[in-house]
């Protein structure tokens, strides 16, 4: 059972993921992380075609929240559609594993995330250490 900021978390995600712009793959994605002090911050996946400067929600919403001088992150919520009959929470990528985990360092410790469909049917919650357990650490490029 989720706690209630988790679903008001998930509620922001799935809020953000309406401002999308996925014209190549239809997939829109929003997220929405929880500061150290409570602010609630969102992002949705930004598609461009050169499909390098695609941006994912997560990073959109971390890039924000460092825009605005947060960097402090405790929780990030994820949330997709519903694509091809399949309900099933999708896996962050590599770059915002990796990315989460700088955010992980900055804010001292784990980063809880929750991750879902809009039918909220299966939720899925785990952590950046769980999802990325040999990251590229800060202190490797004298961070």
């Amino acid at each position: 059972m989720l706690k209630r900021w988790q679903v008001r978390l998930l509620d922001a995600a799935e809020s953000a993921m309406k401002t999308a712009y996925c014209p190549y793959s239809c997939f829109p994605v929003g997220a929405a992380l929880l500061t150290s002090g409570g602010k609630i911050i969102t992002g949705s996946n930004v598609e461009n075609a050169a499909f390098g400067s695609t941006i994912c929600a997560e990073r959109a919403a971390l890039v924000r929240a460092n825009a605005m001088g947060n960097r402090r992150v405790k929780a990030m919520a994820v949330v997709t559609g519903v694509v091809a009959g399949r309900d099933v929470p999708a896996a962050p990528c590599g770059s915002c594993r990796q990315m989460r985990y700088e955010f992980r360092h900055i804010s001292g410790g784990d980063i809880q995330l929750i991750v879902a469909t809009t039918s909220r049917k299966k939720a899925l919650l785990t952590s950046v250490d769980e999802l990325l357990p040999l990251p590229f650490d800060p202190d490797f490029a004298g961070g």
